[in-house]
């Protein structure tokens, strides 16, 4: 299967990241890419779901008709240093299916005070180009990043 590896530089300390990464007022705001937009349905201890939606009438979503929704579930949280979530897109397109892991770690960066941030997504489905995944977390880490900074 498929995978995305993309790194951000953040001028935030870890802490901040780390909340932004964790916590549902802050995900709704950053974790999507342009063009579209992010509304959190569920989020606690057993899970979250969430939905992307296109601004663009013409483009498709993934499980409806200009909409990406996936349930997902934190697999392993360690605070200011590691986030594990896995999610899956709920569509009935088996292109689609599949788990997928998500891997964030926080490291400090050089004398400057600030984060490095390297996300490894995993598991793509084979109807995910990896192409416009990457371009997607570099437009939603660009987002994290003038949400932190």
């Amino acid at each position: 299967m498929a995978a995305t590896r993309v790194h951000r530089h953040l001028n935030a300390p870890r802490a901040r990241v780390y909340r932004a990464l964790t916590e549902r007022e802050e995900i709704v705001r950053w974790k999507f890419p342009s063009g579209m937009s992010c509304e959190v349905h569920e989020f606690g201890p057993s899970g979250f779901r969430i939905s992307l939606t296109y601004d663009a009438p013409d483009r498709v979503g993934k499980t409806r008709e200009h909409t990406d929704t996936y349930r997902g579930r934190f697999d392993e949280l360690v605070p200011d240093e590691r986030v594990v979530e896995v999610d899956e897109f709920e569509s009935d397109d088996p292109a689609m299916h599949g788990e997928m892991t998500i891997t964030v770690t926080l490291a400090d960066a050089d004398a400057d005070g600030g984060t490095d941030l390297v996300a490894m997504h995993e598991g793509l489905p084979t109807g995910v180009s990896e192409v416009e995944n990457a371009t997607g977390w570099r437009e939603a880490l660009a987002r994290l990043a003038a949400l932190v900074e």
